[in-house]
């Protein structure tokens, strides 16, 4: 026999109702994904707190050419990660950005045009030509050329990022990740801007490697060390994927949200809800997990907001 759970209730909501009371309200409401965003609040909240947890933040490159950028940097300010996990790209756009601007566009702009116009459109983001290639081509040989002169012949992708880091500014996630010794491993970095222009550095100094396994190497030992662990994962893909991956060497994440657009039916790791991966040992049997479904721009500033008052709180 199935036992119903408690009674919904209605959200109430006034002028003078904090956002730690409206995720609150949203617990109780009964309320499609709406619970599930009160229940990765709370999720978040406890493994933030949690000075056993080693804890993970993996997200998508995308989202770094939007103003989302400034909530992943504060976030790893406030030293609420120890490893982030991300693709090639987020370091494409975080020295992009620094050094340049995008623009706002829109999802319905004549792509023809833009091309004509040396514009790229990322989704309703738009990222002038001269904006990107030409400034990470010359910021990446800069910075690696500094790294050979003094003697380096091998980085792992964890090494590449603090380079970069120690070279940009407070706006900068990769800054405030060397600056609070937060480990960033990107596992397909080859597939972007920074990772081309690794490739081509070699060309030149075919004495320079770049040490993938040296990344697993470092992953193991904190893996193997941690009393406990947990994610918080933006989006899908290979940084999803890869957070899941080392955690299985623990028995599993003890904590995990999950944000993401895709769908389950097609079997696709990104689709699939955090639950799936208890199958393949990779969250553990016991793990507080949720998996939202929505649009992280739009939601993630109000997460952000919430857990600050609900740490500062604590």
């Amino acid at each position: 026999m199935i036992e119903p759970g408690r009674s919904v209730k209605d959200i109430e909501i006034d002028s003078n109702t904090s956002i730690e009371k409206i995720f609150e309200e949203l617990s109780q409401s009964g309320g499609f994904e709406s619970v599930n965003l009160s229940d990765g609040l709370e999720i978040l909240t406890k493994m933030i707190s949690d000075e056993q947890c080693l804890r993970f933040v993996s997200f998508v490159a995308a989202v770094m050419s939007t103003g989302l950028r400034g909530i992943i940097k504060d976030m790893i300010k406030n030293k609420w990660f120890d490893v982030a996990m991300t693709t090639c790209g987020a370091l494409d756009h975080d020295i992009a950005r620094h050094f340049s601007h995008y623009k706002e566009g829109s999802f319905t702009m004549d792509d023809k045009k833009l091309a004509d116009q040396n514009i790229h459109r990322l989704g309703n983001i738009l990222v002038p030509m001269e904006s990107y290639g030409p400034i990470i081509e010359e910021k990446m040989q800069e910075f690696l050329e500094e790294e050979y002169q003094n003697g380096t012949r091998e980085m792992t992708t964890a090494e590449i990022c603090k380079m970069i880091g120690k070279h940009l500014g407070e706006d900068s996630f990769l800054y405030w990740a060397y600056k609070n010794n937060v480990s960033v491993v990107i596992p397909g970095i080859v597939d972007g801007a920074v990772g081309n222009q690794i490739w081509l550095f070699t060309q030149k100094h075919n004495d320079f490697k770049l040490n993938i396994i040296g990344d697993a190497e470092l992953l193991s030992g904190l893996i193997f060390k941690a009393e406990k662990s947990g994610a918080f994962m933006i989006g899908g893909g290979i940084s999803k994927h890869h957070t899941l991956w080392w955690n299985q060497y623990r028995e599993g994440l003890d904590y995990a949200f999950y944000i993401t657009t895709a769908q389950e039916f097609d079997g696709s790791l990104s689709g699939a809800l955090v639950k799936e991966a208890i199958s393949w040992g990779k969250v553990t049997q016991k793990a507080k997990q949720a998996t939202l479904h929505a649009e992280v721009t739009t939601i993630l500033p109000f997460i952000y907001a919430a857990l600050i008052s609900k740490l500062k709180n604590r």
